[in-house]
């Protein structure tokens, strides 16, 4: 029986983008909605994009940008879960219901899949 790698750890991604919300007064639901689909962008990267540590990025100038890069040149794809009790296929339609938009850009090496959440009220 083979196991499955451990992902990277993506706690201190968690905290600073959580720390960088709490301190731009961003509060509610925002916080945790951000930090599930950094943690959902984190996984893929790591699981489809075969890296083994993803490169993130926050930004937040009025709107949240969070970007995540690996360097997997494949564009995702949205995808229908095989079936209610699937392991996985809502990943990024679980990022759609959480964001204002989000999308992916190539990059000279790999891409970068990103968010963003419009500036809390």
């Amino acid at each position: 029986m083979s196991t499955l790698p451990l992902p990277p750890d993506w706690s201190v991604a968690r905290e600073e983008l959580r720390e960088v919300l709490v301190r731009a007064g961003w509060a509610g639901s925002i916080p945790g909605d951000a930090e599930l689909a950094l943690c959902e962008l984190f996984v893929n990267a790591w699981k489809h994009g075969g890296s083994p540590a993803p490169l993130v990025v926050v930004l937040l100038e009025g709107v949240l940008r969070v970007s995540v890069a690996d360097g997997c040149p494949k564009l995702p794809e949205q995808r229908a879960a095989d079936g209610p009790y699937a392991l996985s296929g809502r990943g990024l339609h679980l990022v759609r219901s959480l964001t204002d938009r989000f999308g992916a850009d190539p990059r000279r090496s790999g891409k970068s899949v990103w968010f963003e959440l419009d500036a809390a009220a």
